[in-house]
């Protein structure tokens, strides 16, 4: 059961579309639902350029009264934003320029990408793709038709992915129409999600969503993302079992990120969280360098420090690699 921050309102469990249509979008009732009311003054106007929204259910994670609470700095705009930083820029990785077709990004080989949503549950403030134009570039436009003859011309892909937005921001019935595209196209095998809501909106993973899931004839991975070990508790926990009981694999990338989980002691208890609900720790990325998110960056030597202590504190298979993405390159670059 969840313990509500005072004044938190909670939408009743099993209805996602009426939490995410009820997710704290006004930075300042989000900080009058956590006691933090004095430190309005600081917000910037307009949010920054990047709206404000997450959900109550996640507010209800953060601590009360704490104005460094490690989930409430992942949401909340901050005068940071603002700043003009060199080397910082509106497309951090060069998403413009691995376009294929609309929606349709192929950076890598064997693999393409497509941006079924613009739309997410939560919207984090390191976002890389907080200033990406999704109304011009969404997969799913006219029944994902662009995205599946890109994918007919190309045999050599063999995976797709789902990103966004959240991909699961749609309708279950909506992702049923590309999969059911797909039927004739053997070459594709394998379906990874990259997804959020799991962890902020748990209850997205209902009944339609796993019946689809589980009938799929492909490989499925879910790559969830978490930061923190208190981003994690028990309906996170059930989504992830029904996930696994749907057949997929379950990873999670993390974002490294400055006063959220830059010590090692706090990286070890995210790998050990998502370990204990059944799901492995994939990557850590260094920050990817989107114009309003520099107030984030841990730098390379102190990155490198914080991964040779936390491989001295846990085995292996636990310990995520530490990544960069960099435009034209082949694949994530391991630091």
């Amino acid at each position: 059961m969840i313990t509500a921050s005072p004044g938190t309102r909670i939408t009743p469990a099993g209805d996602w579309r009426q939490q995410w249509r009820d997710a704290v979008t006004d930075p300042r009732e989000l900080l009058a639902l956590l006691g933090l009311e004095h430190l309005a003054g600081r917000l910037p106007e307009t949010d920054a350029g990047f709206a404000l929204r997450v959900p109550r259910a996640f507010v209800a994670r953060m601590l009360p009264g704490d104005a460094r609470d490690p989930l409430l700095l992942q949401v909340l705009p901050q005068m940071a934003e603002l700043d003009e930083v060199d080397g910082y820029a509106t497309d951090a990785v060069g998403d413009l320029a691995s376009r294929e077709a609309q929606g349709v990004l192929h950076k890598y080989r064997g693999r393409a990408l497509l941006i079924a949503s613009g739309s997410c549950a939560i919207n984090c403030r390191y976002c890389f793709r907080r200033h990406f134009p999704y109304g011009e570039e969404m997969a799913a436009a006219g029944q994902w038709r662009q995205a599946l003859d890109h994918l007919r011309r190309d045999p050599g892909i063999t995976e797709l992915i789902l990103s966004g937005g959240d991909p699961l921001a749609l309708s279950t019935r909506k992702l049923i129409e590309l999969t059911d595209g797909l039927a004739d196209l053997p070459q594709v095998t394998r379906l990874r999600l990259h997804t959020r809501l799991p962890v902020v909106l748990p209850d997205r993973i209902d009944g339609p969503l796993v019946e689809w899931l589980s009938a799929l004839p492909l490989q499925k991975v879910v790559v969830l993302h978490a930061n923190h070990a208190r981003e994690i508790d028990h309906g996170v926990a059930e989504a992830c079992q029904r996930l696994r009981g749907a057949g997929c694999t379950l990873l999670n990338q993390a974002v490294l990120l400055r006063g959220i989980n830059d010590h090692a002691g706090t990286l070890a208890e995210l790998s050990e969280a998502l370990f204990a609900i059944g799901v492995l720790p994939y990557y850590l990325h260094q920050l990817d360098r989107v114009q309003g998110a520099a107030h984030f960056e841990v730098d390379d030597a102190e990155a490198l420090a914080l991964m040779e202590e936390l491989r001295g504190c846990l085995p292996g298979y636990l310990v995520p690699r530490l990544v960069r993405e960099v435009p034209g390159a082949p694949s994530k670059l391991p630091l």
